[in-house]
C-alpha cells in the first residue's frame, strides 16, 4: 500500500474519531447515577486502527484525535483526562492483543479498553484532588467501561468483516506483520 493511501485512511479516521467524539460531548450523560461518565464512542477508531494499521500509525492517529477533540471542543482539563484514559487503554489493548486471537477477542480487547480508560481518568482526578477517594466510582464506572467496550468491539468487530474498505486494509496488515493473525467472524 502506498504511503499516500495509508495518510488517507489515518486522515478520514481521525476525523471519524473526532466527529463521533465531539457528537458524543453533546450527548447528555445518560447515566446519572456516575456523574461524567460517556458512552465511549470514539474507542470504536481505536480499535479499527489497532486492527487496520501498525502501532505507530495507530498511535498517531490516537494522539491526532485527543488533540483536535480538544481543540475543537474541550479544555485542558478534559484532555487531561481524555489523553490519560486514552493512553492507558491504547497500550493496554495492545498488550492484551499481543496474547493472540486464541486467548482473547476483539470484544474482549474491547472491553479491557473500556475498563483502562476509566482507571486512567480516576487516576488523573485522584492527583488532580490530592485524594484517593475518587477511587471509589471505580467498582460503577468499571461496570459501564466494561459494557461499552463490549458493545464497541461487537460494533468494531462487525465493521472489520463487513465494511470492504477496513478488510482491505486488515488483510494489508496482516500481510506486512506476519507474526499475528487475526481471524475476525
Amino acid at each position: 500500500m502506498n504511503k499516500n493511501r495509508r495518510l488517507i485512511f489515518i486522515s478520514l479516521l481521525v476525523a471519524q474519531g473526532v466527529v463521533i467524539g465531539l457528537i458524543e460531548n453533546m450527548i447528555p450523560y445518560p447515566f446519572g447515577f456516575a456523574p461524567g461518565a460517556k458512552l465511549g464512542l470514539p474507542n470504536l477508531i481505536t480499535i479499527i486502527a489497532l486492527f487496520t494499521m501498525p502501532k505507530k500509525e495507530s498511535f498517531l492517529l490516537v494522539w491526532l484525535r485527543l488533540i483536535l477533540t480538544t481543540l475543537l471542543g474541550g479544555t485542558v482539563s478534559t484532555f487531561l483526562y481524555s489523553m490519560s484514559g486514552a493512553m492507558l487503554s491504547y497500550f493496554g489493548m495492545l498488550l492484551i492483543k499481543a496474547l493472540g486471537p486464541k486467548r482473547v477477542s476483539i470484544i474482549g480487547i474491547s472491553a479491557a479498553g473500556g475498563f483502562l480508560h476509566n482507571v486512567g481518568q480516576l487516576v488523573t482526578a485522584s492527583m488532580i484532588a490530592g485524594s484517593a477517594t475518587v477511587m471509589l466510582y471505580l467498582p460503577i464506572l468499571s461496570f459501564l467501561g466494561i459494557l461499552s467496550g463490549i458493545a464497541i468491539g461487537i460494533a468494531a468487530n462487525f465493521l472489520l468483516v463487513r465494511v470492504d474498505t477496513l478488510r482491505r486494509f486488515r488483510l494489508d496488515y496482516e500481510q506486512r506483520d506476519k507474526k499475528e493473525h487475526w481471524h475476525l467472524n
